[in-house]
This record gives structure tokens, C-alpha cells and sequence, in this order.
């Protein structure tokens, strides 16, 4: 069953019942408490919702105490599709997706919403994006119409309906973990924070440790003030002092034998910790014992998640502390090792490599098979061919990967070689890098054989394409992987009390009852087993999750 679903900033909407097809199986019916309608719709049939953006519609719901089974997203199918056209980067929304069928002028999307903290007052129960008013269900209709064509002439049609199921779902997961929030201990929070920085300042500056850390860099340069915080400054001084430097990022500092650069180093860290997640953060994005980010599913090109404000993908370990479960609750975590070479593995056809794929440790499988029991080199073999690492103590390991896996070396090769002179490639379920120009000064697009001059800015910029779009080919299909087992991994859930707390490229978080975690980590491996079946078939590949169940976010292995 499927419904497509169209709310307005009243709490009212539309409904309409569709055939599969995506033609109307019923007349549209209007509804002043669309949150009511849907939640009669969803308990009579838990059909598939049709909308044109998940943020605009299932936040609400969730604020309405409705929770749906499953969607698809018309915003989110429109970016893959035009990815796969080469026309990544162009509008997707539906008024854009509309237009196309529609052959008039393709409108611009909407400027993305400022990030809103919890506790933000809402303008309106549900919240479309800003601009004029959309196309309506009937456009909505036939957009999902179009785009039913449009995947079933992709390369891969089957593979293209998971990937867009996936995303799909990753609204929803993304709308339930941002509603349900991560336990956060304030108090813990407030502890760290002085522990590091000292008490913050009452004007509203520094706090007394960057302060002191402040004075003594200055010191060092024999200066009477010096702004840590600034790089420019921070340059000019090193060079009165005779240290001539390319910038102020941390691997630089430390190969620098002067009495500052420990203390800038210092600096630089607690500087990152008291304005990202200092009392500031706290006051906004902690509400009710809660850190209620909100997450952008495909929100980077490989398809990894992002978020919009609070910057939950960027907890530092020591600010995990503050991450506690609830009085009888523990989290358990579940972390992917070694994705990335057992996706190369799975998807390249090469059978000795996924043969090794079926080892608990991938690297130690290879070094008994090929490197004479040399893991570390194994490791930087396979590393360096994925990530295009080529120079250094690589080449040995490179030579004997490529002699002993002909195939999987093939496979990044060729990705590389294709990014280079400026083509598309795609992960296992059809994700389309951008485009060869895209990222690229006006006249210094990748030429086809990487420029006559292999010094020459041309021939720079194909390499470095080409090193993203041999990495790309296997973290799109990661994170697709990682996709997967959390929409599969929430349809376990479903009915416990077990909560999606958390989600990070390849590692995901429960917070459950202390007595469910067994349970939840026997769904967690489950999921994890029919995402790799979705996926790749039957394939000798594992992908194991190594699980923990701790009190505390930061004691996760």
C-alpha cells in the first residue's frame, strides 16, 4: 500500500492512496489534523508514505507522537538520480523534480533552515522548507511516477530501489534519533569542561586555562600578547623566532623544536573543545537530560550521514565521558572494523581476497596468505591501494597486493584511472560520484591522459580525482552497507524498548534496558548479516560488529 502525503503549516495536509505505479488508486482527501489521519492510516495498514521531504513532515508527526514503518523520500531520490545522470549538485527538491517533467524552467532549491536547537519554538506544527508554496500531491504523484522510470533504466535497477529504500529509511532513523536525543549528564559535562578549561571567564572570553596557555605562548615568543587562536599571528610569530612554517595544523606543530609549539599544540585542542562542545554548546543543544542533533542523512557525496548544528559527529573521547545511560539502561555500541576492505573484498570479484574476507581479522588473513605473516604490511598493502597511497614503504606492500590480488587491485585501479580523465564511478548500489569538473577552477578540469606536464596544476587535479574516486567506490558502498543494517536494524527493534541513540559512518548505538542488552545485541548482529545479504548475496565476506554494552559512551571499545 502505498500513500502519498502532503502537510501544510496548519497541522492540516492531504492524502491520497496510490497504486504501485504511482497512479491514483482513490480521490485525494483533505485533512484538518493530518497527524491524527496518518496515525489512522498507519495503524490500519502500515502502508509506504510518499512525501516530498522527510523534514518537513515526520519531525512533526514524531512531536505528534506518531511513528511511521516506512517512506520514500522524492527530495533524497532526486539527488541519487541526478547523480547518476552526471548532473550531481543540480536542484532536488520537488518543485525542481516537477519542473523537469513538467519542461519548465527548473526552479532553485530552497536556502537550507539555520540549525535549530531543542527547545526552539516552533512557527508551525509542520515546517516546508521556505519559498512559495509547493506544486501540490498531484505533482508529488507524478514526480514518483518519473522517478519509478528513471530507476528502472539505471545501470543496476535492483541494486538503485535498495539504495533508494535505504536512504528512505535513513529519514526516518535520522527524525527518530535527532527526537529521542543521546543521554547527556550535564553535570559530567561541567566537570570535564572545568577540569580542562578551568572556570570560565565571567565576561564572557576564555576560560582561565586558555587564558594562562594564552600568556605563556606569548612568553615563549617574547612578546607581550599573541591571539593563539589566529593562524596568521601564530605564523608571524614562529617566523620572528626564525621557524618558517606552511601553516599551524597540529602534524605540523609537533615536528617544531621551539618552547611555543607544545604549548600552541595544548592550546589548539582545548580552543576546539570550549567552542565546540563547551558551556555555550551545552546551553544549546542539551535540553532534559538529552543532545537532540539534527542529522542530515547522505549528507556528504559518499553518502555518509552529516548533521546541521551541534556537531554530533565530532564528539571528542574525553567529552564522551558526559555520555551516560539512563538509572537501569546501558548502551551497546556495535562498531564495523575493517568496513572499507572487506566492501573491497565483497564487491571486486576477487576470490582469494574474499576468501581472506571470511577471516575475523582481514589483515591477518592476508599476511598468513601472502606477506609471510607480516600483518602491518598487509595492512599498509591494502590501505595504500584503497586510499591511493603510492609512494613510500607502500611500494613493496603494493607490488606483492597486486601480484597476489590481481582482481581487487583491478577493481581501485581502474575507479582511479576513470576519475583521472574526468568520468563517473559508482558504489555497489549506483551512488554517482560528481562529475570530473566538479571541484575544479574554471580551465584546470582533468585532461584524459592527467596533462603532457605531470607537474602542471591539470595533471595535479587528475591525480587528486582520481585517488577520491578510487576511495569513493568503496566508502559510498560502505556507508550504503552501513545503511542497510540501520534500516534493518531498526525493523528489530520495532516494539521494544530498545532506542536508536546514535549512528556514525560505521558505528551504531542502542540505549536499552541493562536486562535487553543480550537481545539487542543478537538484533544488532542479525541486522548486520542481512544488510551484508542485501547487499552482496552469497558472499564468503563477514562483516563482523564487534559489540560492547557500557554505562558510558567513552568505555566502548
Amino acid at each position: 500500500m502505498l500513500v502519498a502525503v502532503e502537510a501544510d503549516e496548519r497541522g492540516g495536509g492531504v492524502l491520497q492512496s496510490l497504486h504501485p505505479d504511482g497512479t491514483p488508486s482513490g480521490p485525494a482527501e483533505e485533512a484538518a489534523d493530518l497527524a491524527a489521519a496518518v496515525a489512522a492510516r498507519e495503524a490500519a495498514g502500515h502502508p509506504r508514505w510518499l512525501w516530498a521531504a522527510w523534514a518537513g513532515v515526520y519531525p512533526a508527526l514524531l512531536r505528534a507522537g506518531v511513528r511511521l514503518d516506512r517512506c520514500y523520500d522524492v527530495e533524497l531520490t532526486e539527488a541519487l538520480l541526478l547523480g547518476h545522470a552526471g548532473r550531481w549538485g543540480e536542484p532536488r527538491a520537488l518543485p525542481a523534480a516537477w519542473a523537469r517533467v513538467t519542461g519548465a524552467p527548473v526552479p532553485p532549491d530552497p536556502a537550507p533552515r539555520a540549525p535549530e536547537p531543542p527547545g526552539h519554538a516552533q512557527a508551525a506544527l509542520f515546517a516546508p522548507p521556505s519559498g512559495p508554496p509547493g506544486p501540490g500531491i498531484t505533482a508529488l504523484t507524478r514526480v514518483y511516477a518519473d522517478q519509478l522510470a528513471r530507476i528502472a533504466a539505471t545501470t543496476h535497477p535492483g541494486r538503485f530501489r535498495l539504495l533508494v529504500a535505504a536512504e528512505s529509511a535513513g529519514a526516518l532513523v535520522a527524525a527518530e534519533m535527532g527526537a529521542a536525543g543521546l543521554p547527556w549528564r550535564a553535570d559530567v559535562h561541567d566537570a570535564i569542561l572545568a577540569g580542562l578549561l578551568g572556570e570560565p571567564s565571567p565576561v564572557g572570553g576564555p576560560p582561565r586555562r586558555l587564558a594562562e596557555l594564552q600568556a605563556r605562548i606569548a612568553e615563549a615568543f617574547g612578546v607581550r600578547q599573541v591571539h593563539a587562536d589566529s593562524p596568521a599571528e601564530l605564523l608571524r610569530a614562529f617566523a620572528r623566532a626564525g621557524v618558517d612554517l606552511p601553516n599551524t595544523r597540529a602534524w605540523v606543530l609537533r615536528g617544531v623544536e621551539h618552547p611555543a609549539a607544545p604549548l600552541v599544540l595544548e592550546y589548539k585542542e582545548l580552543y576546539r573543545i570550549w567552542t565546540a562542545h563547551g558551556w555555550a554548546w551545552r546551553d544549546a543543544w542539551v535540553s532534559g537530560g538529552r543532545f537532540h542533533p539534527e542529522y542530515v542523512p547522505g549528507g556528504v557525496v559518499s553518502g555518509r550521514w552529516a548533521t546541521r548544528g551541534g556537531g554530533a559527529l565530532q564528539i571528542p573521547k574525553v567529552i564522551r565521558r558526559a555520555v551516560v545511560a539512563d538509572p537501569g539502561w546501558t548502551f551497546v555500541v556495535a562498531d564495523a572494523g575493517q568496513l572499507e576492505p572487506r566492501v573491497l573484498a565483497a564487491v571486486s570479484g576477487d576470490e582469494r581476497l574474499a576468501a581472506a574476507g571470511g577471516a575475523g581479522d582481514l589483515y591477518a588473513a592476508l599476511a598468513r596468505d601472502a606477506f609471510a605473516g607480516d600483518r602491518a604490511k598487509a595492512k599498509v598493502a591494502l590501505l595504500g591501494a584503497m586510499y591511493g597511497q603510492t609512494g613510500g614503504a607502500a611500494v613493496p606492500a603494493l607490488a606483492v597486493l597486486r601480484k597476489n590480488y590481481p582482481t581487487a587491485f583491478a577493481y581501485v585501479e581502474a575507479a582511479a584511472r576513470t576519475g583521472e580523465a574526468g568520468g563517473l564511478v559508482r558504489s555497489w548500489l549506483g551512488r554517482t560520484c560528481p562529475p570530473g569538473s566538479a571541484g575544479f577552477a574554471e580551465g584546470e578540469e582533468p585532461m584524459p591522459d592527467g596533462g603532457a606536464d605531470p607537474h602542471s596544476p591539470s595533471a595535479r587535479a587528475a591525480r587528486s580525482r582520481g585517488r577520491f574516486t578510487r576511495n569513493f567506490v568503496i566508502q559510498a558502498t560502505a556507508a550504503e552497507w552501513a545503511s542497510t543494517l540501520l534500516a534493518t536494524l531498526r525493523t528489530e527493534l520495532a516494539g521494544t524498548e530498545a532506542e536508536l541513540v546514535f549512528f556514525q559512518h560505521d558505528e551504531v548505538m542502542v540505549h536499552c534496558p541493562a536486562g535487553q542488552a543480550a537481545a539487542v545485541g543478537e538484533a544488532i548482529t542479525a541486522a548486520g548479516a542481512r544488510a551484508t545479504r542485501l547487499l552482496f548475496g552469497d558472499t564468503p565476506v563477514r562483516f563482523p560488529l564487534d559489540l560492547s554494552a557500557v554505562d558510558c559512551y567513552a568505555d566502548a571499545a
